[in-house]
C-alpha cells in the first residue's frame, strides 16, 4: 500500500510539473478566489467590530431614588446581571460622577454651566446603565423587570420608552448589516468554488487520453484519481502559501487607512491575533476545493 502511495505521489508531482501552464492557471485562479474568501473574512470583522461599537452606544438607564443608598444600587447591579446571558455590561454611576461626566461633555457650553450654577445643588441621580446585544425584546424584558419587581420602589424611572424607537432602529440596521454580509460571502463562495472546479476540469481533461490508457491496462480507480488528487493539494497549498503573505501584507498596508474610518478597529492586530483562522480558511479551502475538484471531474471518465 505505501509502495502505491508513493508511486501515486511521484505521478502527481511529475504531472504538475509536466502540465505548467494549467498549474499556473490552477494556482491562480484559486489564489483569486482565496483571497475573496480572506477579503470576506476581514469584512465581517469590520462589520462585527462597526455593529458592537453601535450597540454599546445604545443603552437603557435605570434611575434610582435620591437618597438610594449605593449598596442597595450595587444588588440591583447583581441581580440585572444575572438576568441573562445577553446582558453585555452593567455600569454604576454615583451623582457625583453624574455630575462630572456632565460638566466634562458640556465644558465648552456656557450656557450649560451657568444653569447648573443657578440649580446650585446636584440635579443629577444615580444610575445603571444597562447594555445588552442590542435586542429591543431584551431591553423592553429588562425595563420591565426593573418596574415591576421588588426593585421598583428604589427606581424614579427607566428611560427605555424614551429610547424604544433609537433602538429599534439600530438593531434593525445592524442586523440587516449582518445577514447583507453573511448573504454576499456564501454568493461569491459559490462563484470562486465553480470557477476554481471549471479551471481544473479544464486541466484534468487535458488528460483524458492518459485516463483512458491507465483505465485500459486495469489500474484502479484510487490509482487513476490519486495522482489528480495530488496535484489538486499542490495547487491548494501553494496557494494558500502565497495567499498567507498576501494576507498579511494586505493588513499591514490598509490597517492604517482603515484605523481612520473605524477608530479602534487594527486589521493588522487583527490578523495576527487570529492568524490560525486565516490558515484554517485558506489552506482548507485550497486543499478541500483543489482535491474534490480532481475527484469529481476524475469520476466522469472513470464512469464511461
Amino acid at each position: 500500500m505505501f509502495t502505491n502511495f508513493k508511486r501515486i505521489l511521484i505521478f502527481g508531482i511529475k504531472d504538475f510539473s509536466r502540465n505548467k501552464g494549467i498549474s499556473v492557471a490552477a494556482v491562480f485562479v484559486l489564489v483569486v478566489a482565496i483571497m475573496l474568501i480572506t477579503g470576506l473574512v476581514f469584512f465581517q470583522a469590520a462589520v462585527g467590530y462597526l455593529t458592537s461599537q453601535i450597540q454599546n452606544k445604545i443603552d437603557v438607564t435605570a434611575y434610582f431614588k435620591d437618597g438610594t443608598a449605593e449598596q442597595d444600587i450595587l444588588a440591583v447591579k447583581d441581580e440585572v446581571l444575572k438576568m441573562s446571558p445577553n446582558i453585555k455590561n452593567v455600569e454604576y454611576v454615583s451623582r457625583e460622577q453624574a455630575l462630572e461626566n456632565f460638566n466634562e461633555k458640556h465644558k465648552d457650553n456656557p450656557v450649560l454651566a451657568q444653569a447648573l450654577q443657578e440649580v446650585g445643588d446636584n440635579p443629577f441621580l444615580p444610575s445603571l446603565n444597562i447594555t445588552t446585544n442590542g435586542d429591543p425584546l431584551q431591553y423592553a424584558q429588562v425595563s420591565n423587570v426593573l418596574q415591576t419587581s421588588d426593585f421598583s420602589k428604589l427606581i424614579d424611572k427607566v428611560d427605555f420608552s424614551e429610547k424604544r424607537d433609537t433602538i429599534e432602529k439600530v438593531y434593525s440596521i445592524t442586523t440587516n448589516i449582518n445577514t447583507f454580509g453573511i448573504i454576499f460571502e456564501i454568493i461569491l463562495a459559490i462563484v470562486a468554488i465553480l470557477v476554481v472546479f471549471n479551471t481544473i476540469r479544464l486541466g484534468i481533461e487535458s488528460s483524458k487520453e492518459e485516463i483512458a490508457t491507465m483505465r485500459v491496462v486495469g489500474a484502479s480507480n484510487l490509482f487513476v484519481r490519486g495522482p489528480f488528487i495530488i496535484q489538486g493539494i499542490i495547487y491548494g497549498v501553494i496557494a494558500f502559501v502565497i495567499c498567507f503573505l498576501f494576507s498579511w501584507l494586505f493588513a499591514f498596508i490598509l490597517a492604517s487607512k482603515i484605523s481612520v474610518i473605524l477608530p479602534g478597529f487594527n486589521m493588522l492586530s487583527y490578523f495576527l491575533t487570529n492568524w490560525w483562522i486565516f490558515v484554517l480558511i485558506q489552506l482548507g479551502f485550497g486543499v478541500a476545493v483543489g482535491a474534490v475538484s480532481a475527484v469529481l471531474v476524475v469520476k466522469k471518465y472513470l464512469e464511461i
